[in-house]
Order: C-alpha cells, then structure tokens, then sequence
C-alpha cells in the first residue's frame, strides 16, 4: 500500500498508532485510514477510501458543522458519531487539524479520534497485538462470473452437491481482485506486493479449503438487496487463528464488486512481530548483498508448463523452437517483483522501480539465455547457471555470471531468484594470462629448439644430403650412351621420398616454432610420444644414450593440444638426457612407458639413470626462473607444469631409490575432461597461479 501516511512518516509511525489516524482532502473525502481507524470504525482501508467523510456518519449536518469550523479555524475538537460497516453506529472523540503546504495551500486534514469514553472505553486487549487490528481487506470483481452466478441461482436447490462444489470452484476462479491491503498480500500474497496482486483470479491466493465458503458468501451477498453484510467464522487454516470473513457490497456503480474482510490472528501471536522482524532482517541482508539479486514472478509461466506436460509435451526443448511465441510470452509477462541495491547499481538504474518490469530487458542482448532458463524450469532442474552478455540500462555490454535458483518445491505462489555477477574485468584478466602464457610458452619452445639446433639441422641435412645423392646418381644413369630408365625411376622415387622425410622434419619444427592458440582435440598419447622421440633422436644417438619403451596398448586417449603436450614430452626428454650425460656410457639410459593409473587415467612415467635431483631442490623443480643449468632460463618445467594442470593433470618428480630421477605425468582420460572452454579457461587459471609463484 502506498500510503500518505508514509509518505509524510516513512518510519510507518501512524500504522503502529493505538489512535486513529485519518487523512482527508480539502473536500472530506477519505485518502488514508491506518490499522487503528479499521479497528474502531470497523471499515477497512481500502472500502472507505474515496468516500466523503459525511457519508459515513448518522448526523450529516453535524458533520458539515464540524468542516466549516475546521476550515475557518483551522482546528476542530469534538464528538462524532460513524456508522460501523455492520451498521451500527460508534461514537469517537476526535480532533481535527488542516495542514498547509510549502506555499500556504491547503494540503490535507488530519483526524485523530478515540472511542468516546461514555459511549464505552474502548477495550483493547491487555497486550496489545497490531494484528488483530488489522483485517485482510479485499475488493474484488465477480463480474466475469456472471454466468456461473446465474446458472446456480436458476437452479437453486437442485443442483447436486458435487457439480455444485464444482462451481463454487469456477467462481472463486473468475473472481478477480481489485485491490488488496498489505496484510492480505502479506498473508497470501508469497512474495508478490498488493499491485501484483491486482487483476489476478481470487482463488489463486484463497486457501482451498475454503473457496466453497468464499462463494456462498458471495452469492449470500448478492441475493441481499439490503446491502447487508455476510460473515462466517472459519476453522483455522495455519494462516489465521479462527479467522472470521465478512463479505459486503461495494457502494456506488460498482454493484458487481464486493469487499472482503478477514480478522483474525495469525496462528502463533508471535509469529506477526517475529515475522516482521526476520523479513526486515532478511530484506537487510539481501540489499546489502555484493552480488545483484532480482526475485522474478514465474507462477504463471509454471502453469503453463503443468498445461503442457500434461498434454504429452517432453522435448521442451523442441517446442520452444517450433513455439518462439512462448519465449516472447516469458519476456513480456515474467515480472520481476523486487532487486536489492548491487542490481540497480549493476544495470544502471536510478531507483528500484527502474528495474520492476518484465524480465525481457536482462536478455535483451541474449535472447537465448532466457530460453535456456525455462528449460532448466521445465525440466525440473534446481538451479542453472551460464555467462552471458547484459546490455545495461545506460547502454553498456557487460559480461555477467547468471544464476537461477528455481523455486522447491513447485507451487503456485513461487519465487524465482536470478543473480548477477560482473565478470567481465575477469574475463578481460583471463584473456590476457591467456595470451602471456602462450608467449611465455611459446619462449620456451624456441628456447628449447635452440637448444636443439644441431640435432635439428642433422635431421634436416640428412634426407637432403640423401637427396643429392640420389639426384647426382640419377644425372649419371641418365647420361649413359644407353639410359637406364628403370633405375633412374627407382632413385627419383628415394628423392620423393627423401624431400617428403625432410618436409615433415621442416614441418614439425615450424608448428614447435609458431606461435598459436591451444587447440584441444582427442589424442592418441602414444603417437605424442614418439613424435616426441624424434626431435632429440640425434641427441640421443650422439650421446650414446639408450632409451627403452614401453607403450602400453588400449590407452584411453587423451584431450589436449598436440604441441604443448610434445613440448611437455620433449622437455622432459631433453632434461633426462642432460642428466645421464655425465655417467658412463653403459649407464646412460632412459625408460619411458605408458599406462594407465588406478583411476583409468593416462600415466606417462619417464625414469633416467643419472644423479637424480638434489634434496633441497625437490621441492623447487618446478618452480618458475629455478634452475641449476649456467645458462638456463628456469622457465622450462614450470611451463610443463602449467600446460599438464591446464590439461586437468599432475606432474610430479621424485628419486628413485636404486638412483636417478622419475618423472610421473598423469592426464585425464577423454570424457572426464573434455570441454575445449574448459581447458582454455584452466590454461589462463593455472599459469595465473604460476605466475603468482613465480612472483
């Protein structure tokens, strides 16, 4: 309720007040009548509101008096008489004053009045409860149940009990609410306010169990030309204690609206001081909240998910795309029903009302996120979430984390939750260690290559010099006085073949040299491996090192990037043969295998023969800038590193008890890490995190 009252008392003063507070216009017509006043005059807020003052009383004249004295003095103090909304007539002490605005005009009258004390001390209970004071007032409009109205008053007394329940149903269905007050929509209103309210069927807030009551009343009402007043006392319902309901006929033009109201306590006397205090805590709570929050009435849009199941509808999915429309429906008629404050600053807003409307504008630059949301609704799903694009209300793109929180369980007065989260300063951070750690990868390839350079350049110089050797032969055979034309054909085929040998050494070096995004696909880890062996094949040769494999058969493959996990592999070899360099020949050996690990994921060990790795720099192996090379960067392993957690894997050195060092590289089987996003994103995370240890 948006009341004078409060907008002249934010702090709601007037609605604990035991007087009545009354506030009228320049022509004695009713604008606000707090709690009190419902109490000692019997009306309730919303049926007095608008009604000359001079109307509810039994001496007119005395009322006309008291205005024109009011008016001329600016104060009136006397006794007045009121008809109650039974009919009865309450006697009251009051006081009047005329307010004036900021330029001497006539703003307003305020009345404050106690029962008159001869006419009976008003009796208010020893401890005072607000709650009883207040009634949950109705107005509602039966109009659109003109028919069913007619068709059981034409067949009054013999319509079977059954059909007859069925359409006491139907009315309280096509009723429509005009306007509640704020208790009622308290009561029964979940989490909408009294304007959400507005227009909805009565029997969607109207407790079950009494619907049938609510039409006899109403029917009751509508038989009486009188205009009497009807009531029935209720059983409690767990929403009121012995709730009594009066129904009456609106005056006026409107004979087809009726007042409504429900007195009683709530269940438990605490609960309404209790309750209140926990809302306003829990109201506290969510507007200081970091994270913007929007709470969204989808009621309606559940119902027709109910319609549609029930109609055999299960790829929802599906029928949004041949049904676009109900997409649209959401859009428009989704209303949000509250935000806290991170919400208005997030879309720019000046003030809440800003962003209470109808959901479409949040997927304004993502219409499909709004899709997917009510299939997350449909099929049942607790809660989604996804990042989206959000065009804010001052016109800026942001990227934001959406949550949805879906109401548990399903029921007609539900609560939507949607959450917010700015992440695009976060996206901007993930993109750039995203692309500082390809550079920083891609140094330590060419740092690596350059240290490969000789072996490169034997590789290459091999099928090349094979090549000349082969074409200088053929030169030879074709200039004999007699060509021989078939070995001639035999040695161009070795050519062919030994350009094809030196264009794939060629090739591979460029795509170790290039720089690239990481491009995640399914790879066979074997193959990765012995690509591998052939960029340190002339290290290995030349230095005498013998290498014994292990290749296990039946790997599970792998998700990654071809090149970052050859640069892992070859790094290791390079290390290793490093490391047995020193020893005597017959000692220079590496073992690599592969396998799998007791979880099913792929295991790459590689053992060497050499000094293994000092104690105190164990635990320092794989940190950034840490190396025991004189020429060394230190950058090699702590990239391994990075790019095998990017993989969603582990890699681990340690000694071996008989000597040497082991090195265990442990990646996830297709399947359980699979998403292409989801390696790029942990590539950025986790050199981030290197770098912090770096740093």
């Amino acid at each position: 309720m948006t009341s004078l009252l409060r907008d002249h008392d934010e702090a709601g003063i007037a609605d604990l007040a035991w007087e009545s507070i009354i506030i009228l216009d320049e022509s004695s017509r009713v604008r606000d009548w707090n709690p009190a006043a419902e109490h000692i005059f019997g009306w309730p807020a919303l049926a007095v509101r608008g009604t000359q003052v001079q109307d509810l009383s039994p001496s007119p004249a005395d009322e006309k008096r008291a205005w024109a004295h009011l008016l001329q003095e600016g104060f009136w103090r006397g006794r007045i008489s009121r008809y109650t909304r039974d009919g009865g007539i309450v006697f009251a002490d009051v006081r009047r004053h005329l307010r004036y605005d900021d330029v001497g005009m006539h703003r307003d009258v305020i009345e404050f009045a106690r029962p008159a004390r001869d006419a009976g001390e008003p009796q208010y209970e020893e401890e005072f409860v607000l709650d009883r004071m207040t009634a949950a007032s109705w107005e509602i409009d039966v109009s659109p149940a003109s028919r069913i109205i007619e068709r059981i008053a034409a067949r009054t007394g013999s319509v079977p009990e059954e059909e007859l329940q069925d359409l006491y149903g139907r009315l309280v269905e096509l009723a429509r609410i005009v306007e509640v007050n704020e208790r009622t929509a308290r009561l029964v209103g979940g989490n909408r306010g009294p304007d959400l309210m507005v227009g909805q069927s009565v029997a969607a807030f109207w407790p079950v169990g009494s619907r049938s009551i609510l039409a006899e009343l109403i029917l009751e009402v509508l038989r009486d030309r009188g205009g009497k007043a009807c009531r029935r006392q209720l059983a409690s319902d767990g929403i009121l204690r012995d709730p009594l309901v009066t129904v009456w006929r609106a005056g006026g033009t409107h004979r087809e609206r009726l007042f409504i109201a429900v007195n009683g306590t709530v269940d438990d006397d605490r609960s309404y001081l209790f309750l209140r205090a926990s809302e306003a805590r829990y109201r506290k709570l969510i507007d200081y909240m970091p994270v913007a929050l929007w709470q969204v009435d989808a009621s309606h849009m559940g119902k027709i998910y109910a319609r549609l199941r029930a109609d055999g509808v299960i790829d929802f999915e599906r029928y949004l795309e041949e049904h676009p429309e109900l997409v649209e429906l959401a859009a428009d008629t989704v209303n949000v029903t509250d935000v806290n404050r991170r919400a208005i600053e997030l879309v720019g807003g000046a003030g809440v009302q800003d962003l209470i409307r109808p959901v479409g504008y949040l997927f304004a630059a993502d219409p499909a996120a709004l899709r997917r949301v009510m299939i997350g609704r449909f099929t049942g799903r607790k809660n989604y979430s996804e990042l989206m694009k959000l065009r804010t209300l001052d016109n800026r793109a942001l990227d934001v984390r959406f949550s949805v929180t879906y109401p548990e369980p399903r029921l007609e007065l539900d609560a939507t939750i949607f959450s917010l989260e700015d992440v695009t300063d976060q996206l901007r951070m993930e993109t750039q260690l995203r692309q500082l750690q390809a550079d920083f990868s891609h140094a330590a390839r060419v740092s690596m290559l350059g240290e490969l350079a000789s072996s490169i350049a034997h590789e290459v110089n091999q099928p090349l010099a094979a090549i000349v050797t082969n074409a200088e032969t053929s030169l030879r055979w074709l200039g004999r006085d007699k060509p021989d034309i078939e070995k001639v054909g035999q040695l161009t085929a070795r050519i062919a073949a030994s350009a094809r040998r030196a264009d794939e050494i060629v090739q591979r070096v460029r795509g170790m040299a290039v720089k690239q995004t990481p491009t995640p696909v399914e790879l066979a880890f074997n193959e990765i491996v012995q690509e591998s062996l052939l960029f340190v094949r002339h290290e290995i040769e030349t230095r005498s090192v013998r290498v014994t494999s292990a290749y296990a058969r039946g790997l599970p493959s792998v998700i990654g990037d071809r090149i970052q996990l050859q640069q892992v592999i070859v790094n290791m070899l390079i290390n290793a043969i490093q490391a047995v360099e020193g020893c005597d020949e017959t000692l220079r050996e590496i073992a690599i295998s592969t396998g799998t690990d007791k979880k099913g994921d792929l295991l790459f060990t590689l053992r060497d023969r050499g000094p293994g790795i000092a104690l105190d720099h164990i635990e320092r192996i794989f940190d950034g800038f840490f190396t025991t090379k004189t020429h060394g960067m230190g950058i090699g392993l702590a990239i391994c590193q990075s790019i095998v957690a990017a993989h969603g894997g582990e890699l681990s050195a340690s000694n071996r008890p008989e000597g040497g060092a082991e090195f265990r590289l442990i990646l996830p089987r297709a399947g359980r890490f699979t998403a292409g996003a989801q390696i790029a994103t942990s590539l950025a995370r986790a050199f981030a995190d290197d770098i912090s240890n770096i740093s």
